[in-house]
């Protein structure tokens, strides 16, 4: 694994408790943008988890039956995670996996995935989004959500299109505030 200092434009690790606070509910409420799309006994990748700001709340979503793959980078993220979701009760329903650079490593079929503000920090964007989708269970779906603030309009939809060229179907555009984001959806046929 590369350390996180030499990749280029990932969020350091210590930056992470400013997005990681209480007030960012009032914004980006983890419920609100995920209680549509996580049913009870999912399998969910969240990849870029960072120290877990959603990934806590998908495991609550997905329940006791449920199986959340919160990926990332940095070992410190992972670690941060590691004592929210101990302290929380629920690391039992999350295993942590530190990806690497160019793959993130997904051995299991999932129902669901969420890249949160995450995708614009990829060197490779489009074996990222094939990965996924090979991972992905016919019908399963991605969330992609981007800042406004570091990924303009025309770079979002250049994403989109990558997902399009990999395979994934778009769903649906919902609305998630200061934010671009898209849902695809992997055709049952793939």
């Amino acid at each position: 694994m590369t350390p996180s200092s030499t990749i280029p434009h990932t969020c350091p690790w210590w930056l992470l408790f400013t997005f990681d606070n209480p007030v960012r509910k009032l914004i980006h409420n983890p419920w609100q943008i995920l209680l549509p799309h996580i049913h009870a006994g999912d399998t969910v990748l969240d990849v870029g988890c960072g120290m877990g700001y959603f990934t806590l709340d998908l495991a609550r979503l997905a329940g006791p039956k449920g199986h959340i793959i919160a990926a990332d980078l940095q070992p410190q993220m992972l670690a941060g995670l590691r004592r929210r979701a101990e302290r929380a009760g629920l690391l039992e329903r999350i295993e942590l996996l530190q990806a690497a650079p160019d793959r993130i490593g997904i051995d299991r079929p999932l129902d669901f995935a969420l890249a949160f503000w995450m995708v614009h920090e990829v060197r490779q964007p489009e074996p990222f989004l094939q990965e996924i989708l090979m991972a992905l269970k016919p019908g399963g779906r991605l969330l992609v959500i981007e800042p406004m603030i570091h990924v303009s309009a025309q770079a979002f939809e250049r994403t989109v299109s990558l997902a399009e060229r990999s395979g994934f179907m778009i769903e649906s555009r919902p609305q998630v505030r200061i934010s671009r984001s898209v849902l695809f959806r992997k055709p049952k046929a793939v």
